[in-house]
């Protein structure tokens, strides 16, 4: 009867088989939720990326449509350069010349609306404080009547396209007259 006692019964078995099949199902459903997660984490990171990539395509297409003219505007500003300085070179009183003189304006003028319809802005700084990012300086000159660091003259006006540098502006940019710069104390 020893033997019967420590020999194991089959419901004894039948209860170990059972403790072993549901230890093994309780591992199998949590490497099953590991998947999951791990699957359902792998399409949010898809899905996010999926939107930035969305994001940039709309962007690069907007930016497209923006600058597109870029080139095509920056080699018409010589045109435009070179009629601004035609009239500035003829003489207005002249009456042989008034003819050729109103067709030169018109022509500017419709160039100039033009280029304005399609978001082009001239960078005309005079008298402005020297902005670096907009304008290019060509020159300093002393100045008794402009504020240190403006624009006293303008060589040729500058450009922007939607915002965005097209050419910058050049410039001459005052300085402080000799006798009234801080002079260095060579002594101290």
């Amino acid at each position: 009867m020893a033997d019967e006692q420590n020999s194991p019964t089959p419901e004894h078995e039948a209860a170990a088989q059972g403790d072993v099949q549901h230890e093994d199902l309780t591992a199998r459903v949590a490497t099953l939720e590991e998947q999951l997660a791990a699957a359902q984490d792998q399409s949010l990171r898809s899905v996010a990326e999926l939107q930035n990539v969305r994001r940039r395509a709309e962007q690069d297409v907007e930016k497209a449509h923006k600058f597109a003219l870029e080139k095509f505007a920056g080699d018409l500003l010589p045109v435009l350069d070179s009629l601004e300085r035609g009239l500035e070179l003829s003489n207005a009183a002249d009456e042989t010349l008034k003819p050729m003189r109103e067709g030169m304006e018109l022509t500017l003028k419709m160039l100039q609306d033009t280029l304005k319809r399609y978001q082009v802005e001239a960078v005309d700084p005079h008298g402005a404080p020297f902005n670096p990012e907009h304008h290019q300086a060509m020159a300093m000159e002393e100045s008794a009547t402009a504020e240190p660091g403006s624009v006293l003259k303008v060589f040729q006006k500058g450009y922007l396209l939607n915002g965005r540098l097209l050419r910058p502006a050049m410039v001459v940019v005052s300085k402080a007259p000799a006798a009234q710069q801080p002079s260095i104390d060579e002594k101290a």
